[in-house]
């Protein structure tokens, strides 16, 4: 089942939680076991699975890619974004996370974010949810 999630994303650098969204999608879906593809369709941000508890871990995760690639380097590229870009590659634009019992099977402390690298925008999520067969 294909689902599409919109997501606002707030400022330039961000990590949105979005595991609540996607709750909401593998119940709307009524698949009991099986496995959740999250995939976004965009260059310049990407998805990742870390901690949803401390918002500390979110600020250094952001400071880190910042160091990682920063800003003011001379890129090639024109629209002034190549940060971004460089970003979503380091970070990946997919991810699964295990069905079991019709709930997203996470770890205690992990969420799914959005990271945004070129924002603010309307993001999409697309979404494919499978189900075992036994």
């Amino acid at each position: 089942m294909f689902y599409e999630i919109s997501v606002s994303t707030p400022q330039k650098i961000a990590l949105v939680d979005v595991t609540e969204k996607i709750e909401e999608t593998v119940k709307e879906s009524k698949v009991r076991n099986g496995i959740c593809f999250i995939y976004v369709p965009h260059t310049t941000c990407g998805i990742l699975i870390n901690e949803n508890y401390d918002p500390s871990v979110i600020r250094d995760i952001l400071n880190a890619y910042e160091r990682i690639v920063p800003q003011n380097l001379p890129y090639a590229h024109l629209e002034g974004n190549s940060p971004a870009h460089i970003k979503s590659t380091i970070v990946g634009v997919n991810t699964f996370v295990f069905i079991r019992e019709g709930k997203l099977k996470l770890g205690t402390w992990q969420g799914i974010f959005l990271a945004e690298f070129d924002g603010p925008r309307y993001r999409k999520l697309w979404i494919d949810i499978i189900e075992d067969k036994d």
